[in-house]
Parts: C-alpha cells; structure tokens; sequence
C-alpha cells in the first residue's frame, strides 16, 4: 500500500529554519527515479523547489532557494528530506513533496504548511 507521510513544517520567524521530511511506504528504493518538493502560496502559481535523483544522488533547485535549502534522500528508506535555511516571508507556502518512479508514474504527498513571520 502506498503511503506518503509529511511533516516538518510550521511558523518561524524570519531568517529561521525547518526541515521538511517525506516519508514513504510501499515502494522500494529501486523502483524509485526522484523524490521532490512543490510548494504553493496563497493567490500564486505552484512552483517547484527541489528535487533528488535516487540513483545518483544528483540534486536540483529552483533559482529562489537556492543556497538556501537542501535536499537529500535516506540511503536506508524511500525517503526524503528538504532543509531549509535563511527562510523569509516568500518562503511561504504549502510544500507539497512527490515522488517519481522510474516508470514515470507520479504520487503526491498531502502537503505541509511553512508560515515564515517577519
């Protein structure tokens, strides 16, 4: 059974930090091309963030967190994490995590809220 677990978001101030993870259930690593973030502000598009290769660890970000946040997968489980540094108000969103398997199929996790505060 296929089973997406967020968590990690919340408030914080201004220039404060979270660390998102995804954790996922009923794949195996193998079967797994890329695990990664979206997120969505209030009266704007969505937009991507992140994302992870799992076979080559190879990462990618969006020009707006770059240097800032961090992706990585866990080399034991099927999941991934994004860390997120230096936030600011633009920051805010839902950040919705997805994973792509190497057939092409995509699954979307439930999404977790990042409020940023000045």
């Amino acid at each position: 059974q296929v089973q997406f677990v967020e968590s990690g978001g919340g408030l914080v101030q201004a220039g404060g930090s979270l660390n998102l993870s995804c954790a996922t259930s009923g794949f195996t690593s193998s079967s797994i091309a890329s695990i990664g973030w979206y997120r969505q502000a209030p009266g704007k598009q969505r937009e991507w963030v992140a994302t992870v290769t799992f076979n080559s660890e190879t990462t990618n970000y969006a020009d707006s967190v770059k240097g800032r946040f961090t992706i990585r997968r866990d080399n034991a489980k099927p999941n991934a994490y994004l860390q997120m540094n230096s936030l600011n108000p633009e920051d805010t969103a839902v950040y919705s995590c997805y994973l792509t398997l190497i057939g092409g199929s995509r699954f979307w996790g439930q999404g977790t809220q990042v409020t940023v505060s000045l």
